[in-house]
């Protein structure tokens, strides 16, 4: 029910493949995307990683099958349970791609929900369609926001609309996803599928190590002041300052042609 598959074009793509549910998470393929993220962290020759949905949805979230909290009214039930199956399930998830040192696109090819909705938005790059919906409904069942939603949300679309998204269902759709902050670019259906491979491509051919810093300063901004921003900034161009990379950059500027980075 997920497909992860490494190409010549150093792509790594996970595909959400269970069409007849709206490829609602079971824990099977909760920890098997999981499994995916890490194995790109660890294999060279994953310079991106693209995700999708098969069929016409994204993710429609965590299978009640799979949740704890679908528990909470059978005899015997433990509160802890839930918080510890978050701890090793979704929030997991959220984590190893949110800290992935490699660039990350999602591409969102309908209905992303909650915990769907933040698989996306965990990575660097969301691309949408006119029919994309994010959609949130954890208020319709007495549940508290929960994969990394209460942290990204605020981050993407500022508190006010954050709150409106989780505490009275607001959802967002297309273009709107584009202008709220939620998504990169919305593009016409039949082409989403072909930008987010152009812009996966385009990554996949940058300077890989120098990207993944840039992007760990960039996630960290709002958790550090100014000073400790330039700091860790100083330390990762230091980092950067001994890859292969930059030394073809250099190169490449010097003889007036495209760089041919290797990711090292």
């Amino acid at each position: 029910m997920i497909r992860y598959e490494v190409g010549d074009d150093q792509i790594g793509r996970i595909t959400l493949d269970r069409p007849d549910a709206k490829n609602a998470l079971t824990i099977e393929m909760r920890d098997t995307i999981v499994d995916a993220v890490r194995s790109a962290r660890d294999d060279v020759k994953v310079r991106t990683l693209l995700i999708t949905g098969a069929g016409d949805a994204f993710c429609a979230g965590m299978d009640l099958s799979a949740s704890t909290v679908a528990k909470a009214s059978e005899p015997g039930y433990k509160t802890r349970s839930t918080s510890e199956a978050l701890r090793v399930g979704v929030q997991a998830l959220i984590r190893e791609l949110w800290e992935l040192d490699k660039p990350t696109v999602a591409a969102v090819n309908g209905a992303a929900v909650g915990p769907g909705a933040h698989l996306a938005l965990a990575c660097d790059f969301v691309l949408v369609h006119e029919q994309t919906r994010f959609l949130w409904s954890f208020a319709k069942w007495g549940l508290v926001v929960d994969a990394g939603g209460a942290y990204l949300l605020p981050r993407l679309v500022g508190l006010p609309r954050a709150k409106a998204m989780v505490m009275l269902g607001e959802g967002a759709t297309g273009q709107e996803a584009v202008d709220l902050g939620l998504a990169y670019r919305c593009v016409p259906t039949d082409e989403l599928a072909a930008e987010a491979e152009k812009i996966a491509l385009r990554l996949a051919d940058g300077p890989t190590r120098s990207l993944g810093l840039s992007k760990r300063l960039l996630n960290e901004s709002f958790e550090t002041d100014l000073a400790h921003s330039l700091e860790l900034e100083g330390v990762y161009q230091s980092l950067a300052a001994t890859s292969a990379d930059l030394m073809e950059g250099m190169s490449a500027f010097r003889d007036r042609r495209d760089p041919d980075f290797t990711g090292r």
